[in-house]
């Protein structure tokens, strides 16, 4: 374990601070500054000798966090690093990305603040790229099987660099220019800058994984021709459909979902702004959603310089402490202020859009909103208190219904579930024989530790596919994980 007292010793949870929003607003870098190695042992140092460490079932991934914590106390940087990639492909990705809810399992959070584990991680994985500990893993030899991965997301990442280190040739299918998915256009830097992108794929093209940006599969070839020619396939196309606001105006000009704003915005970052780049500049901006994606809006739109931004979620607005409903050590459903809310705006909760108000030119002009209450479990607006909001631009950030099914099911005769998601067993394997499905194309909008768990997991039943065993770690299927078991 860590130090024995040192949670006795140290109570307060202490983490890097964030750059002024004066500064950091100007630019896209990373909001916080870097952290104080001896805050950062302090920290480690409070994780308890649990008899059962809850974290570990907080965790989709399995990660052995009092392991890493003790080895970060005593300052054994390399030894954390091995521990930290046994359960975890990208430390770098999640540690930055998930919303912990290890942390919300941790032991000490009983009675104190719990441990900072999401910053140890992440303080592990940076120290290991500057250190030069991150190295290639190939394979020591080539098993002559081959496998396509189509969606370079963390769940097709993580499966092609597990099925690259068990001797498979791996080749990594993506629409877009470049490759990362999400992690490459639906994340703004500000939350994660690309760099830490770009040197695990250096990793993983030193290991062996192919890649081929630029392919859309049932365009540019079709599913059937992949599966001919790959020994096995892995869906991993994640959950791309937005849901849809189908209320009167919304065929109104600057009216856009979330992804299509974020996406250009990446873009720009990157040095490819597109033609007619949709931006805050200068209007009135108001983001429809109150989850991550709609707070990655909000950060977008005051680095854009937009005149004001409102938040609109149609819920009501969650504790600030763990409500009785969702004790310990359940992830509990709270009311947080991400960096993107510091930097301004206004949150508005039980706010219902109605309609989408134009002016002559047809461009959204305003939102007409009302209070939302419930009636029969339903979420309706409540009559009598409309209001207009000005808009100039509006973000629909509603989230996801399920992955793009048109050519799965024409080209391959996937099936998919009641809810929109690929069908798939308890191996991951899909209707079609040898192609399987992993992260949100299967299971549905999910978090980015789900996303790696289900690639991982998804790997090792490739592999036993593929070669009749497997010596990959073999996660339980989606079935079990779905009533609350945890990889192995």
């Amino acid at each position: 374990m860590a130090d024995p007292k040192g949670f006795l010793k140290v109570t307060d949870r202490e983490l890097p601070p964030r750059r002024p929003v004066p500064v950091r607003i100007m630019d896209w870098k990373e909001v916080y500054e870097p952290g104080d190695s001896a805050v950062l042992r302090r920290q480690a140092g409070r994780c308890m000798d649990c008899g059962v460490p809850f974290c570990h079932q907080g965790c989709p991934l399995g990660n052995l966090i009092p392991e890493w914590n003790d080895l970060t106390w005593r300052g054994e940087g390399r030894a954390a690093i091995e521990r930290l990639h046994a359960t975890n492909n990208f430390p770098e990705f999640t540690g930055r990305l998930c919303p912990a809810p290890c942390e919300s399992s941790c032991v000490l959070g009983i009675n104190q603040p719990p441990v900072t584990i999401k910053q140890v991680e992440v303080s592990i994985i940076d120290e290991a790229f500057t250190r030069g500990w991150v190295e290639p893993e190939p394979p020591g030899r080539l098993t002559g099987k081959t496998v396509a991965v189509v969606g370079s997301g963390p769940a097709g990442l993580a499966a092609a660099q597990q099925l690259t280190r068990a001797g498979h040739t791996v080749a990594v299918y993506e629409r877009d220019d470049r490759i990362g998915g999400l992690l490459r256009y639906g994340i703004p830097d500000f939350k994660m800058e690309k760099r830490h992108l770009e040197s695990r794929l250096r990793q993983m093209q030193d290991e062996g994984t192919r890649f081929r940006a630029g392919v859309e599969v049932g365009r540019d070839i079709s599913w059937s021709d992949l599966r001919a020619r790959y020994d096995a396939v892995v869906v991993a196309t994640g959950a791309t459909l937005p849901r849809e606001l189908a209320i009167p105006g919304r065929d109104l000009d600057g009216i856009h979902f979330a992804m299509e704003y974020l996406v250009e915005s990446n873009r720009a970052v990157a040095g490819d702004a597109p033609a007619n780049q949709i931006l805050a500049e200068g209007k009135h901006v108001v983001v429809i959603g109150g989850g991550d994606t709609g707070a990655d809006c909000i950060g977008t739109a005051h680095r854009q310089g937009a005149l004001s931004v409102t938040n609109l979620a149609i819920g009501r607005r969650p504790p600030e402490e763990r409500p009785e409903n969702q004790p310990w050590p359940m992830s509990p459903t709270l009311f947080e202020i991400a960096s993107a809310h510091e930097e301004g705006g206004e949150r508005s909760y039980l706010a219902s859009t109605v309609e989408f108000l134009g002016n002559d030119v047809g461009e959204v002009r305003a939102l007409r909103v009302a209070e939302t209450e419930f009636v029969d479990g339903r979420r309706v607006p409540k009559s009598g208190t409309e209001r207009e909001i000005p808009a100039d631009l509006v973000l629909i950030a509603m989230g996801f219904t399920g992955p793009e099914r048109a050519h799965l099911e024409e080209q391959l005769g996937a099936q998919f579930t009641d809810r929109g998601n690929v069908h798939r067993e308890n191996d991951y394997q899909t209707t079609a024989p040898g192609v399987f499905v992993a992260g949100d194309a299967g299971r549905g909008q999910s978090l980015i530790v789900w996303a790696i768990a289900e690639g991982r997991a998804a790997a090792a039943h490739v592999d036993r596919f593929l070669m009749g065993e497997t010596e990959l770690p073999a996660p339980v299927g989606p079935h079990d994980v779905a009533i609350g078991l945890q990889p192995a």
